[in-house]
């Protein structure tokens, strides 16, 4: 799976320029408006072309950027996918209730998070210790809430509530509980 940093990167790249694209359009658009009528109109068929052009890049932007995508192989073939491991996370009060005070996971296996909440609409969100964002996802009461990952790096991992749930929701953070480790290593301290 790639990582989700590179993927922001690339897409970000790759959208600035075709949203550039767009905007030279619009500004020769603009410019051509205000010009005299002793100017040289802009023939329809370069327009069009222009048009139809960025119309195609922008589908095919899209087609390649979608298989970048890291979950969305995992999301598509979910029913053919076992976890490797699960851990079952309950949320109530403000508080996340873990099944262990460190989830051990072994880089290259499947895991599964099973959030419930007892009261309130949460948010489950893994963090790297940059404080950027891994996954994350919504956490409805009475509602199947999780999320299958593939973990291909070590790495230490916090959990934190991603959705507003009042004004205590602040506090919903557990720093490094979530510890990626090279298969037959310890955890990391």
């Amino acid at each position: 799976m790639v990582d989700s940093n590179v993927v922001l990167t690339g897409q970000t790249y790759a959208y600035t320029l075709y949203v550039l694209a767009i905007m030279s359009l619009m500004a020769w658009f603009a410019y051509k408006l205000t010009k005299t009528e002793s100017t040289k109109e802009v023939k329809p068929v370069y327009f069009y072309s222009f048009v139809s052009l960025l119309i195609v890049v922008g589908v095919t932007l899209h087609i390649f950027t979608y298989h970048t995508i890291p979950w969305a192989p995992i999301d598509l073939n979910r029913k053919d996918i076992k976890a490797d491991r699960v851990f079952n996370i309950n949320m109530k009060d403000h508080k996340f209730i873990l099944p262990e005070q460190k989830m051990l996971i072994k880089a290259g296996e499947m895991v599964l998070f099973n959030v419930t909440s007892d009261d309130l609409t949460y948010g489950f969100g893994l963090f790297r210790e940059d404080n950027s964002m891994v996954m994350q996802m919504q956490v409805i009461p009475g509602h199947n809430n999780d999320i299958l990952w593939h973990f291909e790096k070590p790495g230490v991992y916090t959990i934190r509530s991603t959705e507003y749930s009042g004004w205590k929701g602040y506090q919903m953070i557990e720093k490094n509980v979530v510890q990626v480790v090279e298969p037959g290593r310890e955890v990391i301290n």
